[in-house]
């Protein structure tokens, strides 16, 4: 004959044990709330990153001599553009180089400015270089430039930092980054370079 099972004593769950339980579901509810809120608030404003980038640019003045010695004056017209709706953007930190063939030739920089909703905003700056010494192989090549392609190829590269309130999401902060090769006509025509902006 089978013996009847025997049932110790049942054990109560420990308070503490239960107390966590409801901190980890209560934790659990703020996060997943949280993540539709911010979630509606990105559908709902949509937030676009900042642009800057070079709008036009122009060689106004050339001056180079049998010794070897170059001088310029470019006009260069930048734009930061803010394609969002609902915030207006912050630009600071901005700094760019302005070169030939490798050469160094002057330092762009801005004071923190901002741009409005879904405005842009230009700067202007107008680059005269002292003169500058080349070495033979640039100048065979500022030469090459003058007498067949009448182009003289220039770059602007750099930074500049974006900051914009979205909403419910709080502070945004982007890094916007410049790398631009400029084909400049020796005649003083004005160029509209397509040179994109990289951010992260």
């Amino acid at each position: 004959m089978p013996k009847p099972s025997v049932l110790g004593p049942q054990r109560r769950t420990n308070p503490l044990i239960w107390c966590l339980a409801f901190i980890c579901a209560l934790v659990a509810t703020i996060i997943i709330v949280a993540g539709i809120v911010v979630f509606i608030g990105y559908l709902a404003i949509r937030p676009k990153v900042p642009l800057l980038y070079v709008h036009a640019a122009r060689l106004d003045k050339l001056s180079y001599n049998q010794a070897g010695v170059l001088a310029v004056r470019l006009i260069i017209i930048m734009k930061a553009e803010n394609h969002n709706m609902k915030a207006h953007v912050s630009f600071y930190d901005t700094k760019l180089l302005l070169g030939y063939h490798g050469l160094s030739i002057a330092h762009l920089v801005a004071d923190p400015f901002d741009v409005l909703k879904n405005m842009s905003r230009e700067l202007n700056y107008v680059v005269e270089s002292s003169p500058i010494p080349l070495e033979p192989p640039e100048q065979y090549l500022t030469e090459q430039s003058m007498a067949k392609t009448k182009v003289m190829p220039f770059f602007l590269k750099g930074n500049s930092r974006t900051r914009w309130r979205v909403g419910p999401l709080g502070s945004v902060k982007f890094w916007l980054h410049v790398n631009c090769h400029l084909q400049l006509p020796i005649d003083n025509t004005a160029v509209y370079p397509h040179c994109s902006t990289k951010s992260h």
